[in-house]
């Protein structure tokens, strides 16, 4: 199991694996079991949006078992939320913001089981 980072700016925080842009990050949903999902929303200017990302993990049923959103976007953020969110399995977390330091030391750290 990985978990993913999508931004095209920051830093990786340590136990991700960095998607640069939302089609690599579409990759690693379709092609790998996906514990954490952390989002950007403005991937710059030649790139699709966090809120496509959202949509195609929607239509695609593509759901990590936890999604944070980090992006400094408040509409973004809300977009994505509201995409995400009412859609989402059961055994899904869908969070409003970004990762708690706790839970980034948890899988840099590699004790993180989700």
């Amino acid at each position: 199991m990985i978990h993913v980072y999508m931004d095209d700016y920051r830093r990786v925080p340590p136990g991700f694996t960095l998607a640069r842009t939302t089609e690599e990050c579409l990759l690693l949903l379709r092609e790998c079991e996906v514990g954490v999902l952390s989002l950007d929303y403005d991937m710059g200017p030649k790139d699709e949006t966090g809120g496509y990302v959202a949509k195609t993990i929607v239509l695609e049923a593509l759901f990590p078992r936890e999604i944070y959103l980090h992006t400094s976007s408040a509409p973004g953020r809300k977009e994505m939320f509201e995409l995400l969110y009412p859609a989402k399995p059961e055994e899904t977390a869908v969070h409003y913001g970004p990762m708690p330091e706790e839970k980034l030391r948890e899988i840099a750290s590699g004790a993180s089981g989700s």
